[in-house]
């Protein structure tokens, strides 16, 4: 019994000054909360930067800017690399999460060695701003780095996050000369997209009655939408988190987890504003009315927004645990704008996507895990993304290992690799039915008719009714905020906290690890969890039936105009002006098949063989670079090489057997100089892998092509082990 009441006594000492602690730390965010929203341009940066352009200057005023980031003395730039962008998402809370912490979005891009800018915003947008006019200085901030590095090895790399994303591919389809390969992360593009039973905020707009409520919000805030009420969005999609674990993790490791904590907060809470247009363009034509996909968003000037004219790779990265943007949502846009792998062929397009197990929505710009691992190879490999043959990926990471082949020429510790993939592959994840897409083009039409109601009846009245004053006052009460102001320091009971928190770390007295109690309120604090998850997937399944039950009426769908009888689909037809260029364009390739030299030639058959495998390996690319580096001839630029690349791609797509037979023509009559090309051909493929199977028997009939002994050359090329099983075969 002595053993017993020792450790409740011990417990209870530290749960005490826990409790002190805690309550200190809650102080601290209120007094950071306040400190932070006084500033003119608050961020969470860890980076010194220095301003290039300020949007607020502009001919077209918007509270987006541009900074070039200064990195840290131990980092080497070199200027002449690909300059990397990262857009930060504005979804309400505050700027700079793409360079939140060293090993971050912007951290290992520098490490890589490129060159970094950041496109933040400040917390109140500018008159008359709109989502245009951010795109358009968005355009002019991508031409001010591109003038900045005129001797860089390829167009600027723009990495857009969560909302940015949407906002970056809709400028690279306005203007798809000014960008190198696209990084999106956690970006919704395909927004009614999802799987039964999961997901459910893709119903929030229907179950709202469409998007009249958000005209409503705006108009309380004088024409201004609050962002803390979308910030209040994303943390009712987890309760047990947003009401417990959260503030349970550091009241249970209060002594370690404080700073952490007070990190996050600083960004979570720095809640900003949208005009009402921005927001309004933003429900209507993207969360609600799924527009983008299907290129019924226009510009101002009549011209529509395409993501199929987008030029450069789009690489796409998202998660089965982001409960924000599942898979669906982030890569269903494919299957929307393309009928097969061919016709994104035909686009000249490259897609590259890669599926996190596990991590959360905001873990993936945010982890550290995540940007060491995904984030630093995308950085590390934009090259190899940019030069891959038009078509569908899937990125994968492997861990290096003893066994792992050449693995001096894979940076970092995992080795990168894309596979080709299909549309099956994605339409395998699960989708909509017909039956769903007419529920939410009918959660459309409620949502056109009530806003055209509410415009009518209630928004004059409204908006009389409501003075910039009274707006002020009706953002400072909103929860959100309500929450840090009542535990700042301004707060009498909280001042006194200070005093005793400073005495009890001085006092401080730690419960031991084998205490019992300890165990106890662990397990107290998972039934809490449980019963909120619970809680939470109850009213997931309400919220998902009411959706499907409502807005799959017959009468309903009849009512707004909804073709019951019809096969709803979004996909765009090619246009006969692109079939047309396509069409020359073949025509131009075959015709150019028998040209070229001992370049073209080596290229033709690497892609002939490396096919073989479906998937490229970023320790072949490094092969390329090392002979590359070697070669004191005449070099191509990486942009010329990316267009010879996918010239003998798509000669060996129109007509493999006539760009093979071709490849003598192209050959110099130089044995040597064949054998070593041969030689080289065999070194990139077998850098990743021995060359075996379809390949092997590919690389023989190269070997016949080249007019060299094949038997000489594969003892010479390393790896190619399996090479002589495949010519006995």
């Amino acid at each position: 019994m002595s053993g017993f009441v020792a450790s409740a006594i011990e417990y209870m000492m530290d749960a005490g000054q826990r409790s002190v602690l805690f309550l200190d730390v809650l102080r601290r965010r209120g007094d950071q909360y306040r400190e932070h929203a006084a500033q003119a341009a608050p961020h969470v940066l860890q980076y010194a930067a220095e301003l290039i352009i300020d949007g607020r200057e502009l001919d077209e005023p918007v509270n987006y800017v541009l900074v070039r980031i200064i990195p840290p003395k131990d980092i080497e730039i070199d200027s002449d690399r690909r300059p990397f962008i990262v857009v930060d998402p504005r979804a309400g809370h505050g700027p700079g999460i793409g360079g939140f912490k060293a090993d971050s979005e912007i951290g290992v891009a520098m490490k890589a060695g490129h060159p970094c800018y950041f496109i933040g915003f400040l917390p109140q947008p500018m008159p008359a701003q709109t989502i245009e006019k951010i795109a358009r200085a968005e355009a002019l901030f991508i031409e001010k780095v591109i003038s900045l590095h005129p001797k860089a090895d390829g167009k600027p790399c723009v990495i857009g996050n969560c909302q940015a994303g949407w906002a970056v591919v809709i400028l690279a389809s306005l203007r798809p000369e000014l960008f190198g390969p696209v990084i999106i992360a956690g970006a919704p593009l395909a927004y009614w997209a999802g799987v039964h039973g999961k997901y459910p905020m893709r119903y929030l707009g229907g179950l709202l009655g469409g998007s009249w409520l958000t005209a409503l919000t705006s108009d309380l805030g004088a024409g201004k939408f609050d962002g803390a009420w979308l910030v209040q969005n994303f943390e009712s999609q987890n309760p047990s988190n947003t009401l417990w674990t959260k503030q349970y993790n550091v009241y249970s490791k209060v002594d370690t987890e404080a700073e952490r904590y007070l990190d996050f907060e600083r960004w979570w809470g720095g809640h900003v504003n949208l005009n009402a247009e921005e927001i309004q363009f933003i429900v209507d034509e993207l969360f609600v009315g799924n527009n983008l996909a299907a290129g019924r968003i226009r510009m101002s000037d009549g011209q529509a927004v395409d993501l199929r004219n987008i030029r450069s790779p789009i690489v796409v990265f998202c998660s089965k645990g982001d409960n924000i943007t599942p898979p669906q949502q982030a890569l269903d846009w494919i299957l929307d704008l393309y009928a097969d792998v061919d016709e994104i062929r035909a686009y000249g397009q490259t897609i590259v996507y890669t599926i996190h197990e596990s991590v959360g929505h905001l873990g993936i710009f945010v982890s550290g895990g995540i940007a060491k691992k995904e984030h630093a190879e995308f950085s590390s490999n934009i090259d190899l993304i940019d030069i891959l043959p038009p078509g569908l990926y899937e990125a994968v990471f492997e861990a290096k290992d003893a066994d792992t082949t050449n693995a001096d020429l894979a940076v970092g510790q995992w080795v990168m690799r894309c596979e080709a993939r299909t549309l099956d592959d994605i339409r395998a994840m699960g989708g909509n039915s017909f039956e769903d897409e007419r529920r939410f083009a009918t959660a459309k039409r409620v949502s056109e008719i009530n806003l055209a109601a509410y415009r009518r009846f209630m928004q004059p009245w409204i908006k009389g009714a409501v003075t910039p004053q009274v707006a002020e006052l009706m953002r400072n009460l909103h929860p959100l905020r309500l929450q840090y102001e009542a535990f700042g320091s301004h707060n009498p009971f909280m001042s006194a906290i200070k005093a005793v928190a400073e005495q009890t770390k001085e006092d401080r007295k730690q419960v031991s690890t084998d205490n019992p109690f300890v165990a106890f309120q662990e397990q107290v604090s998972k039934q809490i969890v449980h019963a909120l998850d619970i809680w939470r997937d109850s009213q997931e399944a309400l919220s998902e039936a009411t959706f499907l039950a409502v807005y799959g009426s017959p009468a309903l769908q009849a009512a707004v105009g909804i073709d019951l009888q019809s096969v709803p689909s979004r996909r765009q037809e090619m246009s006969a002006a692109h079939r047309e260029m396509l069409n020359r364009r073949i025509v131009e390739l075959k015709s150019k098949i028998g040209e070229g030299g001992l370049r073209e030639a080596a290229i033709r058959s690497l892609l002939y063989v490396g096919s073989a495998r479906g998937m490229v390996d970023e320790r072949s690319l490094e092969a390329m670079r090392n002979v590359r580096r070697s070669n004191a001839g005449a070099r191509l630029t990486l942009t010329e090489f990316k267009m010879l690349v996918r010239e003998q791609f798509f000669m060996l797509l129109l007509d493999q057997e006539g760009a093979l037979t071709a490849i003598p023509k192209l050959l110099p009559d130089d044995a040597s100089m064949r054998q070593a090309t041969f030689l080289t051909i065999g070194e990139v493929l077998s850098a990743s892998a021995a060359v075996s199977g379809e390949a092997a028997k590919r690389l023989k009939r190269v070997a016949e092509l080249f007019g060299v002994n094949a038997d000489e050359v594969s003892d010479k090329v390393s790896n190619l082990a399996r090479f002589d099983q495949a010519k006995a075969s």
